[in-house]
């Protein structure tokens, strides 16, 4: 590791947690330069949703690569992208009867946040923004004003302005609807709240802790929104593209987001891509308005269009997602239950799993004697005390059982 801590920015973070330096991936397992083998329970933060060097979306990007198809274009028109495009309405947006218009943004999930808020300010005239508690929404100046952990908003150096938060879905207890006081607010001339433009929201809380919306208060949100004229901004870039079981985070809940944000396994094999989907009476943007370099990776449309060619067909790979769903959150309960701590909880939906370990000392030495072990996980929540389990959709059971078996070692270690 020598060389990246004389040559690389103090600023890495994932690196420091996983010392090792990495040289093959395939689907669930990564090897390192000394030949061990590790079974990843991170998967790129959720961005590799199909597993490292998918066979059936390599075949298909090689393939394109030999045959000279167009690289970088801008927002120029190019066979991949309108592929890309026919195949999305297709397979995702037609079967749920959504009409959304595609703009391609920046390459990661911030600059779809940005674009999101930017065209949501510029359509309604308003430049307030709602945002929640432990939300997460990206590193760009536009999204760290939305994203509620202390710790990033802090490493701006400026003020941070047009958001306001209030109390996600829990935040209060179980007991408190927490959309009592949003709604309070809105209807009180005197409660200091100006209308905003927009609610941004996340169905799961990935960073933040794995901290899971009820449909219920979900479906109030939506409806409170549309009372008021305020557009409904589902962030899906760590919950979409099928971590949840649907391939939209927000689809159990039953709403239809005015707008949504997409990145992440929107590509299927870790290539960079991301975009907004806009109802379309609120794409109101003039040409390049919203511009960038980067706003079209046709290496990404090639493995994005394979990715929902190969998976979401049908519902056979989402009924796959449950069922190893409902097996990581079985074994999750039992591992939890090793502490003998009734505060250690278990919580999730599909494949997107969490052991709440109430301190950050302890989910921080779970997953140490976890990679220590053989097994990349990491943890979230403000105090990192989350220990969350993101594998690959597509890794085998018996890697997710080898997986569970050592993870359960390690937390009987640390109990």
């Amino acid at each position: 590791m020598e060389t990246f801590e004389r040559l690389e920015s103090n600023v890495r973070s994932y690196c420091r947690a996983f010392p090792t330096v990495f040289t093959l991936a395939r689907n669930a397992t990564l090897e390192d330069t000394t030949g061990r083998r590790y079974i990843d329970f991170f998967a790129g933060a959720s961005t590799l949703n199909y597993g490292h060097n998918n066979p059936q979306l390599k075949a298909d990007l090689l393939a394109y690569i030999s045959a000279d198809g167009i690289v970088h274009s801008l927002d120029m028109a190019t066979r991949a992208k309108q592929q890309f495009l026919e195949t999305l309405e297709r397979i995702v947006l037609q079967p749920r009867n959504l009409s959304y218009r595609v703009q391609f943004t920046g390459p990661t999930g911030t600059n779809a946040v940005e674009a999101a808020l930017k065209l949501a300010r510029r359509v309604t005239g308003r430049a307030n923004v709602i945002a929640f508690t432990n939300g997460f929404h990206g590193m760009s100046l536009g999204s760290v004003a939305a994203t509620g952990n202390r710790y990033y908003r802090k490493a701006t150096g400026v003020a941070l302005s047009n958001v306001c938060f209030m109390p996600y879905d829990g935040y209060l207890g179980p007991e408190v609807d927490t959309l009592d006081y949003f709604e309070h607010a809105l209807n009180d001339e005197g409660s200091g709240l100006d209308l905003p433009a927009a609610v941004l929201v996340e169905t799961i809380q990935g960073e933040g802790g794995i901290n899971l919306a009820s449909p219920v208060w979900l479906q109030r949100l939506a409806a409170i929104c549309s009372r008021h004229e305020i557009l409904l901004i589902v962030d899906d870039i760590q919950m979409g593209c099928g971590r949840t079981g649907s391939f939209f985070s927000f689809e159990a809940a039953g709403i239809v987001p005015d707008i949504v944000t997409l990145s992440k396994s929107l590509s299927g094999y870790g290539l960079p891509l991301a975009v907004v989907l806009i109802r379309p009476d609120l794409d109101q943007w003039r040409p390049g308005e919203h511009s960038g370099t980067f706003r079209g990776n046709n290496l990404a449309f090639v493995t994005g269009s394979s990715a929902l060619e190969h998976y979401w067909q049908d519902e056979q790979f989402a009924r796959e997602v449950e069922r190893k769903g409902q097996h990581m959150h079985a074994r999750l309960l039992a591992i939890a239950a090793q502490w003998g701590d009734p505060a250690v909880t278990v919580r999730g939906r599909g494949m997107i799993q969490a052991l709440d370990c109430q301190t950050g000392s302890r989910a921080l030495a779970v997953c140490r004697a976890a990679f220590e072990r053989g097994l990349v996980i990491e943890t979230s929540g403000a105090r990192d005390h989350v220990v969350k389990c993101i594998p690959p959709l597509t890794i085998p059971d018996d890697e997710l059982e080898a997986g569970f078996a050592i993870l359960g070692e390690c937390v009987q270690m640390a109990a």
